[in-house]
């Protein structure tokens, strides 16, 4: 296991922001998914960090359908390099998220496609994406999308039926993007007593390794997984200070969880932590005003 710096936290913050719920919103069009002359394969697993299109739109825009909807997508740009304001494509950001970026990287155009999105016994040659917004590792939260075990299940039945080849497995990077949904809707976090807290922690992580254990067996060559951002930074943390300080003890708990990830995934081979929390930390430490 290696700790990466994640020098795409920019992106995550930029997220957090325009993830607040009851914003006026309309509906518009998603974009398309093209890919560029790339041997990579590229398969997401996660939450809202990672979600680009899982969660379909509605006729009234609710909490789990607003990435569909205005302001998200408000910079969107389409695959020609030719802007398209207000074009939201299921994702919750005003245009990319983390795994759009890592997907440059690789030297795909975007993110794979959603696998909601994607003609059944299929999939694209750039890998899928399987994270939904509102997921949890531990399927605890209080939406009805599938959990972490469950993604990687879907991804399971795919190898094991072709449609995923081998082929694309021998040169696949896989990332694991989850922002906490499990803390927020038990209300662990301030809420039980230390050693609840951190046995509740300790499953979560076991979780996360557990199913990086099962993508690494199953083919997948290199698995990216997010540490816990500090979710004390959050607007849902900081609003009843009016946004002028951390809540410490989201922090900790965020510092605890990291702690455990890096003791699961030490002995590891081609798991990589991306360094989420640093990366926030740096970003809210050197804003503007602070």
């Amino acid at each position: 296991m290696k700790l990466l710096p994640a020098a795409l936290g920019l992106v995550l913050l930029l997220l957090l922001v325009l993830n607040p719920n009851g914003v006026e919103a309309r509906p518009a069009p998603a974009g398309g998914h093209q890919k560029k002359g790339s041997s990579a394969t590229f398969f997401v697993f996660g939450d809202d960090f990672a979600d680009n299109g899982n969660l379909p739109p509605t006729d009234h825009v609710t909490e789990m359908s607003r990435q569909w909807a205005y302001p998200y997508g408000s910079n969107y740009v389409d695959a020609d390099g030719f802007p398209r304001p207000n074009t939201p494509s299921g994702r919750f950001s005003n245009y990319k998220i983390q795994s759009d970026f890592i997907a440059t990287m690789l030297g795909l155009e975007e993110a794979p496609p959603a696998h909601a999105r994607t003609a059944e016994k299929t999939c694209d040659p750039s890998g899928m994406t399987f994270a939904t917004g509102g997921a949890g590792v531990l399927g605890s939260t209080s939406h009805e999308v599938p959990a972490l075990a469950k993604q990687v299940d879907t991804f399971r039945k795919m190898v094991k039926d072709g449609t995923i080849t081998e082929n694309q497995l021998s040169r696949s990077v896989a990332l694991v993007a989850f922002s906490g949904n499990d803390y927020a809707s038990t209300g662990v976090i301030g809420l039980s007593s230390p050693n609840d807290i951190n046995a509740y922690i300790g499953k979560v992580t076991k979780e996360i390794a557990a199913n990086v254990d099962q993508l690494l067996k199953l083919g997948v060559t290199k698995v990216l997984v997010n540490n816990l951002h500090p979710i004390g930074c959050t607007p849902s943390h900081t609003r009843t200070n009016n946004y002028t300080t951390c809540d410490i003890f989201g922090n900790l708990g965020a510092s605890i969880h990291n702690d455990n990830l890096k003791q699961v995934m030490t002995s590891k081979k081609n798991v990589y932590i991306i360094d989420v929390y640093t990366t926030f930390t740096n970003i809210v430490d050197h804003a503007a005003g602070m």
